[in-house]
């Protein structure tokens, strides 16, 4: 049994667009102000992190087309340099970065939600008798529903995947409407001020601005986080030679004018300085464009986009612990497909008992912290990927080249590898625990190899 192509054009589009807009984009600005205080360097650094993502994704279209089967980068990491290499992506999509990214954005919903019902944060305590020792452990209303809404989601992929993208599509619908109408009435009826697009401002040297753009620069890549989601799900997409290079520049470059209009709002309701530091720079705006009284409607734009983006990667992510199974090296029933649903049901269970998890731990932004310096690795050699695969497949023919080839997908390559040496210094604990992490995942492959060897030797699992 193999998974079903139900995914057309629009849908993986919507799977592009669901997976990227979160809450980055209502939170990111202001952080950026602190470093580039000036209107003409936000919007350049919006700008300028979309087209690097769009770099990205006309190199993973290529590798997409090359590989149109589920687990995307997994899938290329394995064929290009190897099975131990594509385990680790895999080890660290599980343990922390998908799940982890699902904990949050479950935990995020919870605490918008809070806005509006309060007895969210209220506690519910119990003391477990062990080993002679009362164990006080206290839980959130939030968190209870945190975990509730990853049941859920998850439910929904598991019931098939036509179920999964239908609720995916009518969501990410909504949210763009919702971004839309705020530029709209924002810059309609919004009493905002005006601003000019310096990008010399007063008592602010070059040097400094430079810098600063290339700290903003990181915040706009991660809000642009989530578009190679698509390849995860290579597997069900129809004629995925076309769609998937299709959907994945037609998402972004979406997605990169909708930020820019976003952020034209922002600035046309906030002077630069007040903007500066101000986490949730969205509320503050459609506050001063509406009045104060308008601030809950942005937080309700805020719920729904980050509904979106949980369901979107709850639906994309078990497809690379499908694919791993498939290569036995997770575990068995996860490269089983439901018989009736044509869904990767035991990855979906797995993945959402893990994240529930984290979501109750309280830890997962640390873990998150972790691996963003792996991540970006991993990023950069599955970019890199693409040279190593047109040697070693010369006779696979696809639909998509990348355009600009070698220059796009280097550009990509060198802009992340500036990113990756900047974390490496701004965070370097953080980024050495997340080696560490990595590592641990080599004698895993090692042991989980010797396993496979010893009670599954002269089986075989039909590829996709």
């Amino acid at each position: 049994m193999e998974l079903a192509r139900k995914l057309g054009l629009f849908d993986s589009t919507m799977v592009v667009v669901g997976n990227v807009i979160g809450s980055g984009i209502f939170l990111t600005t202001g952080i950026m102000a602190t470093y580039i205080p000036s209107p003409g360097w936000i919007l350049l650094a919006w700008i300028g992190g979309g087209l690097i993502t769009l770099t990205g994704a006309l190199t993973y279209s290529e590798l997409g087309v090359l590989f149109p089967e589920a687990g995307g980068q997994y899938v290329y990491l394995k064929e290009a340099y190897g099975p131990l290499i594509g385990f680790l992506f895999g080890w660290i999509t599980f343990l922390i970065y998908m799940t982890g990214s699902i904990a949050a954005l479950s935990v995020a919903f919870s605490e918008y939600l809070g806005i509006f019902l309060p007895s969210m944060s209220d506690m519910v305590s119990t003391e477990i008798h062990l080993f002679n020792q009362y164990i006080h452990i206290g839980i959130s209303v939030g968190q209870l529903v945190a975990v509730g809404i990853i049941l859920v989601l998850s439910l929904v992929n598991y019931l098939g995947l036509v179920l999964g993208k239908t609720l995916l599509n009518i969501v990410t619908v909504i949210k763009i409407g919702a971004l839309l109408a705020l530029v709209f009435l924002g810059l309609t009826l919004g009493r905002g001020g005006s601003f000019a697009l310096n990008i010399n401002p007063e008592g602010v040297s070059f040097g400094r601005l430079l810098a600063g753009f290339g700290v903003a620069l990181i915040s706009v890549t991660w809000a642009f986080d989530g578009w190679n989601n698509l390849n995860f799900v290579a597997g069900e997409i129809k004629n995925p030679r076309r769609n998937l290079p299709f959907a994945l520049i037609i998402g972004i470059t979406a997605i990169l004018f909708l930020y820019a209009l976003i952020n034209i709002v922002y600035l046309y309701a906030l002077p630069v300085n007040e903007m500066a530091g101000e986490i949730r720079v969205a509320e503050k705006a459609v506050s001063v464009l509406f009045g104060t009284t308008s601030g809950a409607l942005i937080s309700i734009v805020v719920l729904i986009s980050i509904f979106g983006t949980l369901n979107g990667s709850i639906l994309a992510a078990p497809r690379v612990y499908y694919a791993m199974a498939k290569d036995r090296l997770f575990f068995k029933k996860a490269a089983e497909v439901h018989p009736r649903f044509r869904t990767p049901g035991f990855a979906i269970i797995a993945q959402a008992v893990w994240s529930s998890i984290l979501a109750l731990s309280g830890t997962f932004e640390q873990l998150i912290t972790f691996v963003i310096f792996i991540s970006i690795l991993f990023w950069i050699a599955g970019a890199a990927a693409i040279f190593t695969l047109r040697r070693k497949y010369p006779e696979r023919e696809g639909s998509y080249k990348t355009w600009g080839y070698p220059l796009i997908p280097m550009i990509y390559i060198l802009t992340l590898s500036g990113i990756l040496i900047n974390t490496l210094f701004e965070k370097p604990v953080e980024s050495f625990a997340g080696i560490g992490i990595m590592i641990a995942g080599v004698p895993v492959y090692y042991f989980w190899n010797k396993f496979r060897r010893k009670n599954f030797s002269g089986e075989t699992y039909d590829r996709d």
